[in-house]
């Protein structure tokens, strides 16, 4: 049977075009939902492979009696009983889950409901203001995109992203900032700065390196904060908010709006993190993973798309300097044995990070293609 041209065209789909399209729009998921959609673009419906690999994971909507660990903070600098206590809990919530929730961790609750504003507030502007920080890259230190792993991705997830690279390891000028969230952003920098210093030292200790802390070993000299926006989808179920991954960091402290979304794999089962006002989540990184040689468990996790929205949440990463192009990271000797030999090979952060922003949020673990080829041989 012969096809005519203009039918053929219709009936062989290009997704590069279709993925092109979106992003010279610089509109982000928002403007497609502003233009009165109905269905979303095929560039965003889970191709079937990925389907079927939910069908080997237990509940669609994710283990809803599960709790995610609350650790209460209040103590954990004038009392030293309590302060082990906290260490003990993070230590078991590393070591078994990856995700653990904190209370009484000293950000004003004002703050926290103003920096969930503020990003809202970024992302509702005109669009032609937005377009004017729209890039996919990640080189610049202030960036609002949609999906940077665009073009490498199964599927485009229903999500907008405000990046903002506020200490790398220089602090950003904030100048450079939005003027819809400026003021909002600088005040909730300096109270997470304050909070990844403790928690940075609480995590080395639930480690043994109480003599040792982890930003000595410039893990932590940089920080990064994105705010996302997820629009309500009119087809949810056929798509994703953010794909499955695990966290280029050495950890993520999240906060997150009162719509939920967030669920972490544990035992084969989706667990949601129900989101409770006040608190901020942590899960572990795939850098502390590393370097804590696969004693902390940088958990795959992913967020649901939703009828309602726009869900509003805001990650700030800690990680090592992209700049320190020669700084090797590797498991860390004291927690090495001749029964506990390394599981990964020494590697910079920014040979990691290229690894892992090239292949995207494509559902596999980047730290399986940095394991240690002794450790494969040793294990069989």
């Amino acid at each position: 049977m012969k096809i005519t041209t203009g039918v053929r065209e219709r009936l062989v789909y290009d997704r590069y075009v279709e993925l092109k399209a979106f992003d010279e729009t610089k509109a982000g998921v928002k403007g497609i939902v502003d233009a009165g959609i109905e269905k979303i673009p095929r560039m965003f419906i889970r191709p079937q492979d990925d389907l079927n690999g939910e069908l080997a994971v237990h509940t669609e909507h994710g283990c809803s009696s599960f709790e995610t660990p609350m650790i209460d903070l209040q103590g954990v600098k004038d009392n030293p009983e309590r302060r082990e206590e906290i260490v003990h809990e993070i230590q078991l919530a590393s070591e078994t889950l990856g995700f653990f929730q904190l209370v009484n961790h000293g950000v004003p609750v004002s703050v926290m409901s103003e920096i969930i504003d503020g990003v809202k507030r970024f992302h509702e502007q005109d669009t032609e203001i937005k377009k004017q920080l729209h890039s996919n890259g990640i080189a610049n230190a202030v960036n609002f995109n949609s999906n940077f792993d665009l073009y490498v991705s199964k599927f485009a997830n229903w999500r907008d992203t405000l990046k903002c690279n506020l200490l790398s390891p220089d602090p950003l000028d904030p100048r450079e900032l939005p003027d819809t969230c400026r003021d909002i952003v600088v005040e909730y920098w300096k109270h997470i700065m304050e909070l990844s210093n403790t928690l940075t030292e609480l995590l080395s200790e639930a480690l043994g390196l109480q003599q040792h802390h982890v930003r000595n070993l410039d893990c932590s000299e940089c920080l990064s904060m994105n705010g996302h926006y997820y629009p309500a989808c009119p087809e949810p179920e056929l798509t994703l908010g953010t794909s499955k991954h695990s966290d280029p960091s050495l950890f993520t402290i999240l906060l997150q709006d009162e719509i939920g979304g967030l669920q972490f794999l544990h035992q084969n089962h989706w667990a949601s993190v129900k989101p409770i006002p006040g608190t901020f989540i942590v899960n572990i990184g795939d850098i502390l993973q590393l370097i804590s040689n696969g004693k902390f468990k940088s958990v795959e996790h992913r967020v649901l798309a939703n009828h309602v929205g726009p869900r509003v949440s805001v990650a700030c990463f800690v990680r090592p300097s992209m700049n320190r192009s020669t700084k090797l990271y590797g498991p860390i000797d004291e927690l090495l044995s001749e029964g506990n030999p390394p599981v990964y090979r020494e590697i910079t952060f920014k040979e990691y990070a290229s690894y892992s922003h090239s292949k995207g949020l494509n559902g596999d673990s980047a730290l399986n293609y940095f394991r240690s080829s002794s450790y494969e041989v040793n294990t069989g």
